[in-house]
């Protein structure tokens, strides 16, 4: 399975935070892109810094329509939102096989995106995070197999009980 990331309602001024965020953990927890609707140059630059020194072949792409992206995605698109369908209840519907579009919001969701999507699933009905969310999600299509990857980073961590060991070169 090939995961995707949109990331909807990036705005400059509050979300360079949270949507670096969305964009790590998509690349941690396996999709191989994310897509944001509208310029977010600056998150672009922090996460290719990462991908650079600790490896793989994430992307970060933008898309000025999100509703044109969503509609000549072929594959599975799914909206991660408090309001869908228990992630238990659909999860064995996606397969493992073709590309997954997931669906992240930010601010106010635009309600075409509901209509837009093949699946809208909910991780939890409580508020919370669309990190949270997405990790959840990616551990559940890949069944946790995407921890075990090897990135072939620059910068390696070894795991360890007590204290930070960092390889370079």
């Amino acid at each position: 399975m090939n995961a995707s990331v949109l990331r909807l309602g990036h705005r400059h001024s509050r979300d360079k935070r949270i949507s670096t965020h969305v964009a790590l953990t998509a690349r941690a927890f396996g999709a191989s892109r994310i897509v944001y609707d509208g310029r977010a140059v600056d998150v672009k630059e922090s996460v290719d810094e990462i991908t650079s020194s600790w490896g793989g072949d994430f992307k970060v792409e933008f898309t000025e329509g999100y509703r044109d992206f969503i509609n000549s995605f072929e594959g599975l698109k799914v909206h991660l939102t408090m309001y869908g369908l228990p992630l238990d209840d659909v999860v064995a519907d996606f397969g493992l096989e073709g590309d997954i579009l997931v669906v992240v919001g930010g601010a106010k969701v635009p309600s075409d995106v509901f209509e837009l999507v093949d699946y809208n699933v909910a991780v939890g009905n409580q508020p919370h995070s669309e990190v949270a969310a997405l990790a959840v999600f990616l551990d559940r299509i890949f069944g946790g197999g995407e921890l075990d990857r090897d990135f072939k980073g620059r910068m390696r961590i070894v795991p360890q009980n007590r204290g930070k060991k960092v390889l370079e070169g």
